[in-house]
């Protein structure tokens, strides 16, 4: 195995996955970070295909600027995204993280973008 957070992480994100499914209408919103980047996407899991993609990746103000600041754009960004594809609703995958930090910041900026979950 592993270490043992990373093996931790996988069990929850297991456990909340048995629970969540997403469908055309009301997307699976997954979350995934490492120590450097943050990545989202809207997933269909009845089709098994992504639908809209995000990451920090594609912010150009990333100048020096706080991770979770960094994180409220992307989440901004995936709603702007999923807007021009008519999806409005989502169902929140956390990915086995805590809703803190990072995390909590991306899921702001879904709402404040207009996304609803």
């Amino acid at each position: 195995m592993k270490n043992n957070k990373t093996t931790k992480r996988f069990i929850r994100h297991r456990r909340v996955r048995a629970k969540i499914k997403g469908t055309v209408s009301i997307p699976r919103l997954c979350v995934f970070r490492s120590n450097r980047h943050i990545y989202c996407q809207l997933i269909d899991d009845q089709k098994g295909k992504t639908m809209v993609i995000a990451s920090d990746m594609e912010i150009k103000s990333k100048v020096k600027s706080q991770k979770s600041k960094v994180a409220e754009q992307v989440g901004e960004l995936l709603a702007k995204k999923a807007a021009e594809k008519k999806i409005e609703k989502v169902v929140f995958d956390r990915g086995g993280y805590k809703y803190h930090g990072r995390i909590k910041a991306l899921a702001e900026g879904a709402r404040k973008g207009g996304l609803k979950f």
